[in-house]
């Protein structure tokens, strides 16, 4: 897999049943990420796991180039659907593992276990950049070769031995900030991300949080923008191919 690109992985890397599951399953970018070394959630005999798998799926891109004046009904609609499709990808696949006699754990999709943080388990970015898929941009989010950010991304943890990586150890934005100047909140910091970084460096989460919340409508039972995202060159050259 050549990761720093961004790119689907080379399948003959990979054991042939599981670069068939991900085709079948119509997964267009996915990849390895080793974890040793992190702390990662553990399973029920309170173990981590050093493996994970992650992926990207990609979303609407009409519906995120819409995202420039604030969030829409499409836009929480699509990632309604989106983070849906990927737990069920998710419970699938660790399913499939566990079928072959390895440890499995899923990680939900925007699954927030610490509300004044604002965190889940753990962060599906850092198993997509440890897996090469892309790198984080300067408004938090990752960013793909092929998809921009226009993305939500998947996370299976797992002991099944994998061939990881490159991981991805710099971003590739350049200097461009269009995400930080479109932030309505002013929450993103225009920090480049390194790996490591805190989150706090590059994102002040409460104040985007906030943000959506004083001026946003509730969709789904929650709140979304994609302002900063709607920005990123990455996702709008998607536009200009189609």
């Amino acid at each position: 897999m050549s990761g720093n690109r961004g790119i689907r992985p080379h399948t003959d890397r990979f054991p042939g049943w599981l670069a068939g599951w991900m085709e079948a399953g119509g997964i267009p970018l996915w990849g390895a990420a080793d974890l040793r070394g992190f702390s990662t959630p553990r399973d029920e005999a309170g173990e981590g796991f050093p493996f994970a798998l992650a992926w990207a799926v990609p979303m609407d891109p009409r519906i995120m180039a819409g995202l420039r004046n604030g969030p829409t009904e499409a836009y929480a609609d699509e990632y309604s659907r989106v983070n849906a499709l990927i737990n069920r990808q998710a419970e699938a696949l660790a399913t499939e593992i566990q079928c072959r006699g390895y440890r499995a754990r899923p990680l939900a999709a925007s699954d927030r276990t610490d509300s004044v943080g604002i965190r889940g388990d753990f962060p599906h970015k850092t198993a997509a950049t440890r897996a090469g898929l892309g790198w984080v941009g300067r408004h938090c989010q990752l960013v793909t070769r092929p998809f921009g950010p226009w993305v939500r991304l998947g996370t299976v943890f797992t002991d099944l031995r994998l061939s990881c990586g490159p991981p991805v150890e710099r971003h590739f934005c350049g200097r461009c900030r269009l995400c930080v100047e479109a932030c309505p909140a002013g929450a993103l910091t225009g920090n480049p991300w390194t790996p490591g970084l805190p989150r706090e460096a590059i994102l002040d989460a409460g104040a985007c949080d906030r943000w959506k919340k004083e001026h946003y409508f509730q969709y789904h039972g929650g709140y979304n923008c994609g302002i900063c995202s709607a920005a990123c060159p990455y996702g709008l050259r998607l536009l200009k191919r189609e």
